[in-house]
């Protein structure tokens, strides 16, 4: 899938939105992809979730695993294009992902770590941790969007079907601050 046609896809679903937006990192940023708006559309998402799931055929995932809440219907469906089990790790009190709701990675399963938007990769960093924490093997990570322009190391072979350069400022430093646009949450419903 070329990264035009996923672009197209993001636009069409109402995914791209422009504003000043608080991210998860605490950063902010003046451009946001709202990647649930995709994951709405069944017919929009899994072409996606089939391209991101291709170049890691050979490696013989069982377990797609994502981080939730943006992970969850994204490693639904990329593992059931790889016919692979699909779980989601969720974030404990400490900020550490942890297995709940009985799902959990074996010893020695190899595993495809797959996430919506990428931008520090904090949050793929951590589903890492918890997989090899429970003996689990990262054979990679595949991303919708890469937001970091393919500057993150995840110290795995990381693939994204959409790498964008897209500017992010700690508030100290950000113009939209300055400028005294109303920051918003993009999640929630910003």
């Amino acid at each position: 899938m070329h990264p035009q046609d996923v672009r197209a896809v993001l636009d069409r679903t109402g995914a791209v939105r422009r504003g000043h937006f608080l991210l998860t990192s605490g950063l902010h940023t003046d451009l946001f992809l709202l990647c649930a708006q995709v994951m709405q559309y069944p017919d929009e998402l899994a072409p996606l979730a089939a391209a991101m799931a291709a170049p890691f055929r050979g490696e013989k995932a069982q377990v797609v695993v994502g981080p939730a809440v943006g992970g969850i219907i994204l490693a639904y469906e990329v593992a059931r294009q790889l016919g692979a089990r699909g779980i989601f790790a969720e974030r404990g009190g400490n900020g550490a992902m942890l297995w709940r709701r009985g799902f959990t990675v074996h010893a020695g399963e190899r595993v495809l770590v797959v996430e919506d938007a990428l931008t520090t990769g904090g949050s793929v960093r951590k589903v890492i941790e918890a997989v090899r924490a429970a003996g689990g093997e990262v054979v990679g990570v595949a991303a919708l969007v890469d937001r970091s322009g393919g500057a993150v190391d995840l110290g795995v072979p990381m693939r994204a079907l959409l790498t964008m350069r897209i500017d992010t400022w700690p508030p100290s430093d950000c113009p939209l601050c300055r400028a005294g646009v109303a920051l918003v949450a993009p999640k929630d419903g910003g």
